[in-house]
């Protein structure tokens, strides 16, 4: 089954700006885990890119320094790198012709935010008609506090994992992901 990894938004605004990523721990030891077995294997990678449109933006502004992708992302290869100003990586990108290039039936979420960029995606592709492998453990988010109301981090990412397994995703840790890579490619 061809499958592709799409590593979302693993910018620094999620590290040293505005939107600390506080849970899972461990969120970009896993990315990264994913990212080297995929690149071992030859799995199709796609790295996106958020910017906010306006050049005003407190968040996300690009050619900021919080803008720019994690050292650690941008010192590995990738397949094709996508901006994007959305929370789906699919809305007004190439992606979707991009996966149709490579005949890719199965995509793997990882990066950050979980219950926003990723889950948008996750959504977005199975309304596409892809399978879609949602990543526990290599996806990341922040506790909320606003308008609506106060979520812990851990609650948030929880909320969002179940969700996503309920009909969109099969959630999965790197820890199964990697086994399941080794497996599908001895066979």
């Amino acid at each position: 089954m061809s499958r592709a990894l799409l590593v979302i938004d693993v910018q620094k605004e999620y590290f040293s700006g505005a939107l600390p990523i506080t849970h899972p721990t461990n969120h970009l030891e896993n990315i990264l885990a994913i990212y080297d077995i995929a690149l071992q294997k030859r799995i199709p990678i796609a790295v996106v890119q958020h910017h906010q449109p306006s050049p005003d933006s407190p968040i996300f502004r690009k050619g900021s320094s919080e803008w720019e992708l994690h050292p650690e992302i941008a010192a590995r290869s990738c397949d094709i790198h996508i901006e994007k100003q959305w929370p789906g990586a699919f809305t007004d990108t190439p992606l979707a012709d991009w996966l149709l290039l490579h005949r890719v039936k199965t995509v793997t979420i990882a990066g950050y935010m979980t219950h926003m960029c990723c889950d948008t995606t996750a959504r977005q592709a199975m309304h596409q008609g892809y399978k879609v492998e949602f990543m526990a453990d290599a996806t990341g988010t922040l506790s909320l506090d606003n308008a609506a109301g106060k979520v812990t981090a851990e609650e948030l990412h929880r909320s969002i994992l179940c969700a996503q397994q309920m009909m969109i995703s099969e959630v999965i840790s790197t820890q199964n992901w990697i086994a399941r890579i080794s497996e599908q490619i001895a066979s």
